[in-house]
């Protein structure tokens, strides 16, 4: 029995305000072609059952646009005939019971079984149950639906657990809301033939449990994620559990390092040829406040000219001067800037910079004003 197992796919998700030549933001597109990869998989692989772990859209209340895609390659995939059992993750669960949950759209598709209303659902066939806890925002509510799940154990059937959760601290992803699975409610996982789960955005096996996994997401959501792998589970259950894990293709993340103590012999040693159509980062390291002023953005990323999008993070030097205390709440941001610039350098330096610094901070303030 083989089943294949993604989740975290945040359909509708976008950033970095750049759009391709369908006019569609650029990140919301490399979701949807990530999305299209696993059903390519799906078709070729045949897999008996495909599960889905929650978060199928980036919010719950989606765009049109993620709505439509997820509808056609719903069809694709309900066409295969090939039972999909998918749960709402927190993304996808209204805060409130005003809201109606937007998983309902796929129940007119027979192949399709969802469980979104906060509450265990069983979904049952010949040889095996699939136990679906979708997210819940009552963590009182959830205990009393472990329970249920635990009293609908087939000894007789394939039993499959499936949770968008965090099953300890390592997993919490720092999100308002996300559900955390009791500790002491663990004791299930050793009933069941495997536990999928999903809400970490790495493959992962959780701990000690050999038959828990997390399967990850399929594309990256912050750019503090920095995994350049992201795929899904195929999921082999017979005498023994065999997890394998396939990759598929997303846009690379690409960090780079500028050494500011040697900024001239620094850039002249990046190699940019591996930032084709990437996503980079780059960082400023060993850098002064003298230095920071006079390196602008735009000449950082103009080393780069055929990536995606380049982000520029400053990581500044510690000083000579950092034992000085200065009382920042008695200064104004520009004065503070100014005083640790003048401790940075001589007078002539600092003459020639302080007109530069007044001048954007004078920027600073007046597009803030713009926006009152």
């Amino acid at each position: 029995m083989k089943i294949i197992h993604f989740s975290d796919t945040h359909l509708g998700f976008n950033d970095l305000d750049i759009l391709n030549n369908e006019n569609i933001n650029q990140r919301e597109a490399d979701f949807y072609d990530a999305f299209s990869q696993v059903v390519e998989q799906i078709k070729i692989i045949k897999p008996d059952y495909i599960i889905h772990t929650g978060d199928l859209f980036h919010r719950a209340s989606p765009s049109n646009r993620a709505i439509t895609f997820a509808l056609e390659q719903f069809k694709i995939i309900d066409e295969l005939n090939i039972p999909f059992i998918l749960i709402a993750g927190n993304h996808s669960t209204p805060r409130t019971n005003l809201s109606s949950p937007i998983l309902k759209i796929f129940e007119s598709l027979k192949n399709i079984h969802v469980s979104f209303n906060q509450e265990y659902k069983k979904v049952e066939f010949e040889h095996i149950i699939f136990h679906t806890l979708p997210h819940m925002n009552d963590e009182t509510k959830a205990l009393s639906q472990i329970e249920l799940c635990e009293q609908n154990i087939h000894k007789n059937k394939k039993n499959i657990m499936m949770m968008h959760c965090s099953v300890g601290a390592f997993y919490l992803m720092q999100e308002f809301g996300e559900w955390v699975y009791p500790s002491d409610k663990e004791y299930i996982f050793k009933m069941m033939d495997y536990v999928a789960l999903g809400h970490w955005h790495s493959f992962s096996q959780v701990g000690k449990h050999e038959n828990v996994y997390y399967s990850g997401s399929t594309e990256r959501t912050s750019m503090s994620d920095k995994r350049n792998s992201k795929g899904f589970a195929v999921v082999t259950l017979g005498d023994d559990l065999h997890v394998e894990y396939k990759e598929i293709n997303i846009r690379p993340f690409v960090q780079k390092e500028i050494d500011c103590e040697d900024f001239e012999n620094s850039i002249l040693k990046i190699d940019a040829s591996d930032t084709k159509d990437a996503i980079v980062e780059v960082k400023l390291s060993n850098l002064t406040s003298l230095q920071s002023i006079d390196i602008q953005n735009a000449d950082i990323k103009n080393i780069f000219p055929n990536a995606l999008h380049v982000s520029v993070k400053r990581e500044f030097k510690k000083g000579l001067n950092e034992g000085i205390a200065v009382d920042v709440e008695a200064l104004s941001l520009e004065e503070y800037f100014l005083q640790h610039v003048k401790e940075d350098s001589d007078d002539k330096e600092f003459e020639r910079l302080m007109p530069k610094i007044q001048e954007l901070f004078a920027q600073y303030e007046e597009a803030n004003n713009d926006t009152l």
